[in-house]
């Protein structure tokens, strides 16, 4: 991981499936914990959502709200 990717994580969007368009810092841990089981896509999208589903399932999340430039809606 570099730290670049946490600002990725809050600015980057999901490009495909049910949350597409989505921050992948919003998505939700069921749908992280699905790519965990099933397989991450290859490339920088599968590296990102593998390391939020890290984040997400020790319950850090909350460590990435001071790089959100607006509030987090839920």
């Amino acid at each position: 991981m570099a730290p670049e990717d946490l600002l990725l994580l809050v600015t980057r969007e999901m490009p495909f499936g049910k949350y597409q368009g989505r921050k992948i810092a919003d998505l939700p841990g069921h749908y992280l914990n699905w790519f965990a089981r099933e397989g991450f896509p290859s490339g920088e999208i599968g590296r990102l959502l593998a390391l939020m589903q890290e984040i997400d399932h020790n319950g850090l999340s909350y460590l990435l709200d001071p790089l959100r430039s607006e509030p987090r809606q839920y």
